[in-house]
């Protein structure tokens, strides 16, 4: 097993040392690379502002034809694709095939968004003292961007930091979850076939313990994080002169509004949230974590709900029939196995699941939490789901709000009113109405408030923090 290429200033390169995947499943190795060296990460920042201002000026049907190539090599190369990211990551096999078909549309929204990133006209004419005057107003990038990213979706989410810095003309340099880079060097494979020029990408696989030299880097005026709110809340720290974009955890809720009572919509509602507490091992950051269902529907939702987990198949990830692979590491699974138990201790009730399998905990369903257990107040990035009742809508959104975070919530109601009053009341990033939190189109703003991060992704969302406004005044025109 030849260790795989990184990518220094668009070239490919082997480093140092060695880094060995593991299969989260069985723990065997599925993939190997090196290490940056210190001299390599500094050729990469170099070259990256080296090829600023090329990148910049770059027109925008060759940033578009790089991300149309890039979203086709990934759509040719589909299968194995997901393959790998099953390998490196554990993911169910049909989710990372969504994974890869995510990936392939978002490059190709960027390379849309690239044409179509023209600026806006503004008449200044409005005030007597500027007739004959008319704004253009344009966006150009705030320099190199460094991208962090997570390994819950290894392709993905490092797709959403590369894409818009192409699409705006912005140098990029990625480092990949130390656990699952393999996808991000593939995609940096992609990247090489494409005719950008060379400084204009990089992908570093590094420790996370090193990271702190790209973040603190003056020349890489923007950081783009994806991943836990301690590492966030660190990056603001030591870089609190940059333009830092933070995604980070999430504690996501699921209201059953009173008017949601056919028979119908409970066995939707409970298929819905038993698949996406549960269908990345719960290690989303917009998984269904808490439930709060109106009290009249409770007794006859839960054994809905309780039967649609019990239906979810674990096992292992490469099978077509498996709908809840392994967790990342066995020490994760752990931390979720310890979890429940205090919460157990303190009164919980275990519905369904709650016995660990080295690195799979099953599909768990609890209710009776109190308020203060770690599986309601903070994120589990597991596969645990809290159900418990509430005494009207409004009680249901005030508990949602209890939260440190506020990623998204998805609120199940057919009346306009209630999704009105949930807009308006929830402190979330985005409200999801008549189904689950864990909805995500890739082309929408996607971010959240208070501990769940600042900016936003999604293509023009991101492409928006990358760059910033240049406004050019043009004077003595007959409007």
């Amino acid at each position: 097993m030849e260790p795989a290429a990184f990518f220094v200033a668009s070239r490919p390169a082997h480093g140092e040392g060695e880094l060995t995947v593991h299969h989260p499943y069985d723990g065997r190795p599925v993939g190997r690379t090196t290490l940056a060296t210190a001299d390599q990460v500094e050729a990469a920042v170099a070259a990256a502002t080296g090829v600023a201002a090329q990148a910049a000026a770059l027109p925008a049907h060759a940033r578009a034809a790089a991300l149309d190539h890039v979203s086709r090599r990934l759509a040719e190369r589909a299968e194995e694709v997901a393959a790998l990211i099953t390998a490196e990551n554990g993911k169910p096999v049909k989710w990372a095939r969504a994974e890869v078909g995510r990936a392939v549309s978002t490059f190709r929204w960027a390379a849309e968004e690239a044409r179509r990133f023209s600026g806006e006209l503004q008449r200044l004419d409005t005030d007597p003292a500027a007739s004959g005057r008319i704004a253009l107003v344009r966006r150009v990038p705030k320099g190199p961007v460094l991208g962090i990213a997570p390994f819950n979706f290894p392709l993905n989410l490092v797709a959403h930091k590369v894409a818009p810095a192409i699409a705006v003309g912005a140098p990029i340099i990625v480092k990949p979850a130390p656990a699952t880079p393999l996808s991000a060097l593939l995609l940096g494979e992609l990247l090489a076939e494409t005719e950008l020029p060379a400084g204009m990408f990089s992908v570093l696989p590094l420790p996370n313990s090193r990271a702190a030299e790209l973040v603190t880097d003056p020349r890489l005026p923007v950081v783009s994080f994806t991943g836990s709110g301690p590492v966030g809340a660190a990056i603001r720290r030591q870089a609190p002169d940059k333009h830092v974009t933070l995604e980070l955890g999430g504690n996501a809720a699921a209201v059953i509004c009173a008017d949601w009572t056919a028979d119908e919509d409970l066995t939707f509602a409970a298929k819905r949230i038993a698949t996406f507490a549960n269908y990345q091992a719960g290690q989303s950051c917009i998984a269904v974590q808490r439930m709060y269902v109106h009290h009249t529907l409770f007794a006859d939702f839960l054994p809905r709900l309780v039967a649609a987990v019990r239906a979810l198949r674990t096992g292992d990830p490469a099978s077509e029939l498996t709908d809840v692979g392994p967790m990342v590491s066995e020490e994760a699974a752990r931390r979720v196995e310890t979890w429940v138990a205090e919460a157990v201790a303190a009164g919980a009730t275990v519905e369904v699941g709650g016995e660990r399998d080295g690195a799979t905990y099953p599909p768990t369903v609890l209710t009776g939490v109190p308020a203060g257990a770690k599986v309601v107040a903070e994120e589990v990035f597991g596969p645990v789901l809290v159900v418990a009742p509430v005494a009207d809508d409004q009680a249901a959104f005030t508990a949602v709000n209890d939260s440190a975070y506020g990623l998204q919530a998805g609120v199940f109601t057919r009346r306009l009113d209630v999704a009105f009053s949930a807009a308006r009341s929830l402190e979330v990033g985005g409200v999801i109405v008549g189904d689950v939190p864990s909805y995500r189109a890739d082309q929408m703003p996607y971010g959240g408030v208070k501990g769940s991060g600042v900016g936003r992704e999604g293509l023009r969302s991101a492409m928006d923090d990358y760059t910033e406004p240049r406004v050019m005044v043009l004077t003595g025109l007959a409007l």
